[in-house]
This record gives structure tokens, sequence and C-alpha cells, in this order.
């Protein structure tokens, strides 16, 4: 489910792994250049490869029944969506994988689920960030510059976490067992990063139209310092949850995503600067991106009011989401994912453990 950078890489990939592959998005538009070239280009390791999806279609009911597996590969700002749908469709035998769950992503979708009606038993995981690093880089061609290693996925409840964990496995041999949706949520490193980067570099961002390198030009000293104290606050609450305590550069290490130099260091900007597979990463061309509409909304809103649930104060995220709510006209705080969107309304935090395992 989904047609944008992971979605593709995911149906092309799986499709040339041997797996009958459905490939679904609500926009004609988005499949239009599938259709027309009658599938999906992939350029991997400059190895290029074509892939035919066996269906493509614009009909949700078309794509999800009967399969084993529903991958939604798409922007948190379509979950509710998608959840409102897949809750007259989803059976208790199907496995839903929220390819990544951002921060907070499968508690929002069981809320969903939950109130659109599914009563059934819920087999529902996430992955901390994406399975490929990847970018669409023309019409149905996707280039994957790298596999995300070592890429933890849990289950809610997480009671379920062996279970679903083995069954993702056989697909994604990379993953790993984590101990909760948290663990996996405030993981989330593109929250931790991308904002600051946004914030910091809106001028370069509007002047430009993102004619410049994201991560290698744009993550500066400063704007790494600044994710470097976001990364702090995220940790307070790591620790009150008794969840492991893994910095940002030990993450993005983990991931694939930068050196064993830069992760000895422990330097943010380091590991930006030495991150080969995001080198050649463009900025967005406007603010009004996922960059900061998901990364915000969907990403430090919910770390900001997980936050609160846990007494831990978060200044510096709070003051992100402040400035990029101004930047785009968007009240990011009220719009994006709140505790009672993610069914944590007066929920204590010795309870929100309890939850976390065991479920609703």
């Amino acid at each position: 489910m989904g047609a944008g950078n992971g979605g593709c890489a995911a149906a092309a990939d799986l499709t040339l792994r041997g797996h009958e592959v459905r490939l679904y998005t609500r926009s004609t538009e988005t499949l239009s250049p599938i259709f027309e070239k009658g599938g999906i280009e992939i350029i991997e390791g400059g190895k290029q490869q074509f892939a035919t999806p066996s269906l493509l279609t614009t009909k949700i009911a078309e794509a999800v029944d009967g399969a084993d597996l529903i991958v939604i590969a798409a922007p948190s700002v379509a979950h509710e969506s998608f959840g409102r749908e897949l809750a007259k469709l989803l059976t208790e035998q199907q496995i839903v994988l929220l390819n990544p769950g951002h921060t907070g992503g499968s508690l929002h979708m069981a809320q969903i689920l939950r109130s659109s009606g599914f009563g059934a038993r819920l087999r529902l995981c996430e992955t901390v960030t994406l399975t490929y690093i990847c970018r669409l880089v023309g019409r149905a061609r996707v280039e994957v510059y790298r596999r995300t290693a070592h890429l933890r996925c849990a289950a809610f409840p997480a009671k379920s976490t062996g279970e679903l964990v083995g069954e993702i496995v056989k697909i994604y041999p990379h993953v790993v067992p984590a101990e909760n949706v948290m663990e996996t949520g405030l993981a989330n490193i593109n929250a931790i990063m991308h904002p600051a980067g946004m914030v910091g570099n809106a001028g370069w961002i509007e002047r430009t139209s993102g004619d410049f390198y994201f991560y290698r030009e744009g993550i500066s000293p400063a704007i790494a310092n600044v994710i470097a104290a976001v990364d702090r606050e995220r940790l307070q609450i790591v620790e009150r949850l008794d969840l492991p305590r893994l910095s940002f550069v030990e993450i993005f290490f983990q991931a694939g995503l930068t050196s064993q130099s830069a992760r000895a260091s422990g330097s943010v900007f380091q590991a930006t600067q030495e991150s080969a597979p995001n080198r050649t990463i463009k900025s967005p061309a406007k603010l009004d991106h996922r960059y900061l509409n998901e990364d915000v909304g969907y990403g430090l809103v919910p770390m900001a009011e997980i936050g609160r649930l846990c007494g831990v104060e978060t200044p510096v995220i709070d003051s992100l989401i402040t400035l990029a709510s101004e930047m785009n006209g968007i009240a990011y705080r009220t719009q994006g994912l709140t505790l009672e969107e993610m069914g944590l309304s007066g929920v204590n935090l010795s309870q929100f453990k309890e939850l976390l395992h065991d479920g609703i």
C-alpha cells in the first residue's frame, strides 16, 4: 500500500524475489507511469532490473483480498484513511506491517481500526524506518542506495512480537525484534534529524528550491548541535520507558547509514558527513514537505506528547514544532499525532508500559 519511494522499491524487489505482489495506491496518476511502462525499473548497486507486480490497482479491496502480508509504505498522514478502509476488509489471519511506523504509528493504527469497527485479533507490527534507502529517480524507476541493516521491528501488542517478526524475517532477513513499538517509534531517525535540518535551512531551501545536498551540505555543525539536543530529550523519554538507550549516532550506524569512525566519535555532524547512502540526496524543494509535515506532525509531536505522559520536558523539540508550525502555517501540535489519537488519553506511565505489552 503506497507507490512512493518505499512502496515501489518493495514491490519491485519482492516481485523479483519470487513473491506475488499487488501494488495499491489511491492515485490513478501515481500508477499511470507504471501502467505505461508495464512495471517498475529498479537500480541497485549499478544493476538494473525490471519487475512486473501481479496487480496494479487503485481498488483497496482487490489489493487486500487474500493477502498474507499487508505492507503500508506510505506517509503517516495516510494511515488514518488506510486504517478506516482496512477495518472493513482485514481478517485476523492477515499481518499488517507499517514500514515504517514513524512515532506512535502502531498505536494510532490500532486506535483507528478499533474505532472503525475491527474487533478481531489484530496482527500489527512496525519497523523503525524503511527497509530500503531509496528514491524514485524517474517515471516508474526507483534506485535503491542501500538496504537498511539491523532493522528493528516490534508488534503491538509486544506479546506478539516473536510470532510476527518470525514471519517478517522470512521476507526481510535483516529485521530484528525490538522490545515494543516505543523502542521502534522513539528511534525515528527522520524525526530526530529532518525538522532541525529543514528549519535551520529554511532560507536556503526557499532561495534555491532545494538545490543543495541536504545531509552533506545542509547539516552544518550548528544544526548538528540542535539534532543532538533533540536526541538528548528523546533519550530521557527512552529511559523513563526502560528501553535500550541507543543514541542517534548509534541508530544511524546500525542502519548502515554512516561509518565506524563516526560511530566511535559520537558526533552527529561527523555521522551525517560520512553517510554514504545519503551523500547525493538533494534537499526538498520547499518547506511544505514530508520532512516537516510528517516528521514534525507525526514524529516530534508524538515524541513531545509521550514525553509529557512520562514527565519529561522537551523544550528543544517543542521549539522546533512551534517554528515549523509558523513557517508552514500548520498547527502541527493539534493537527499531528496526539495522545488522544494514539488511544492514550488519561493513561499514566505505569499503565502505558503494560499497554505496550498487553494491548488495549
